[in-house]
């Protein structure tokens, strides 16, 4: 019963680490997305269209991300509770 308790509460802990990260992962590729289409000269022709859909996109894709990297953090912290020996 008590390994299932721990389990919870790194679940819970995944979820804050989540929403923390999605802001920081939102603000990288968001980052990365704007200076490339400002930096194509047929697309900063037109940046009032295509600047908008990758707002939208980064919203959307950022904790899909972040709940990719959430594991990874907490395991940074507490290397025991590493699920696969070895990873680094």
């Amino acid at each position: 019963m008590a390994a299932l308790s721990e389990k919870g509460d790194a679940h819970a802990h995944d979820y804050h680490i989540t929403i923390l990260v999605s802001s920081m992962v939102n603000a990288v590729v968001f980052g990365v997305g704007a200076v490339a289409i400002l930096a194509i000269p047929s697309l900063d022709a037109q940046a009032k269209y295509p600047l908008p859909a990758w707002i939208a996109l980064t919203v959307v894709i950022s904790p899909v991300i972040a709940r990719l990297l959430a594991p990874r953090v907490r395991l940074r912290e507490h290397p025991g509770d590493r699920p696969h020996p070895g990873w680094r």
